[in-house]
């Protein structure tokens, strides 16, 4: 199914520091109005407070271009930032969709070309040392949708946490253990045969940007997606650095954003990568992003959660899909419902989502 662009394409909210996001006025913005049950919709975020309003969190709900709905636990405000945890993996998709895009388009620096096919060893220089040989066969497209057979969490192999004195980046590519013992040199199964969700194979997709676009993914994405949709006050971590490789963008973890910042991301995905007159992001690349990348997890996409077979969030829109991140950090984009729900905080790590979810669709048509 070719996702169609919402009815909503004229409004698209001013940076924070410039007014933001436009709230939903009653008495003017009837139709968006007539859309909405809010006593409903105020009965469950008064659900929501009595279970977690002892962590610090914010809640925002965009529908139709308008903030319809915010609620920020106390001593959280709407421009306090949360590491979102692994919803930073779709900001790392985002930029692979640029990138290849930009591969396309013959715009890469030396007219580099690279797409999903394209092995990712391949772009290293000689001074990365291949640990196995079966990496010579993982393709971009196995490490964007965690196919890589670079082990992950089901081999209790959880971020890229390195040795006291050993870099990041050194684990991920399999040259050291991790600080748990744990190793990433030899592959579970050749690559394209198995899905395990891998934080050192998101890990490899930072170096490559950076040896393939010059530029390291956090400057990249600032420049051609945050500026362009008013995101200002987030920020990335990055890692390694010294005498240890790097310091690079990290790719799965570690970029801080507000709940009304995120939304923006959301509400860019929602509009097929627009945002106003301007493509930020390739309608081609969401379009294929948000939907199955292989078949050994359908509920996986490139770097996306998505609901294309109706069984990751049973009962709700197939068109559906996520970033999420640990503590319960996520952003849900439903296009067929111009409707955008974030959820950013501290904890816990154990949520009802697909509940609350259909809550928030009981009292929105």
């Amino acid at each position: 199914m070719t996702r169609t662009s919402p009815k909503n394409t004229q409004y698209f909210p001013s940076p924070e520091s410039k007014g933001g996001w436009q709230f939903l006025d009653k008495k003017i913005d009837k139709k968006v109005v007539s859309k909405i049950n809010f006593e409903h919709l105020n009965k469950v975020i008064e659900e929501y407070k009595l279970f977690f309003d002892n962590v610090a969190s914010g809640i925002v709900i965009v529908k139709d271009g308008f903030l319809v709905k915010e609620h920020y636990s106390f001593m959280t405000l709407p421009g306090s930032r949360f590491d979102v945890w692994s919803c930073t993996k779709s900001f790392t998709g985002i930029a692979w969709g640029l990138l290849l895009e930009e591969s396309k388009n013959g715009t890469l620096p030396d007219n580099i070309k690279v797409d999903l096919d394209s092995f990712a060893y391949s772009f290293f220089p000689d001074s990365f040392k291949m640990t196995d040989k079966l990496k010579e066969k993982i393709t971009i497209g196995h490490l964007l949708s965690m196919t890589s057979g670079i082990p992950g969490e089901n081999e209790l192999v959880f971020g890229i946490p390195p040795l006291d004195n050993f870099g990041p980046f050194e684990h991920a590519l399999g040259y050291q253990e991790n600080r748990y013992g744990y190793k990433t040199d030899q592959l579970i199964s050749e690559p394209g045969t198995i899905w395990d969700y891998s934080d050192p194979a998101m890990a490899h997709l930072s170096i490559l940007f950076k040896l393939i676009m010059r530029r390291e993914m956090h400057e990249y994405m600032q420049e051609k997606v945050f500026d362009k949709i008013g995101i200002e006050n987030a920020s990335w971590d990055v890692h390694g650095g010294g005498q240890f490789i790097g310091p690079h963008t990290s790719a799965h973890v570690g970029l801080h954003i507000s709940a009304r910042e995120l939304a923006r991301v959301g509400y860019l995905l929602m509009q097929n990568g627009r945002w106003a007159d301007d493509e930020v992001v390739p309608s081609s690349w969401i379009e294929k992003a948000t939907k199955p990348s292989q078949t050994l997890n359908p509920e996986y996409g490139f770097t996306f959660w998505v609901n294309t077979d109706g069984t990751r969030w049973p009962g709700l829109p197939v068109d559906m899909f996520s970033l999420e991140g640990y503590n319960t950090n996520r952003c849900y984009v439903i296009p067929s419902k111009e409707l955008v729900v974030v959820r950013v905080g501290s904890g816990p790590n154990q949520w009802n989502e697909q509940l609350f979810i259909k809550q928030v669709l009981k009292a929105i048509n």
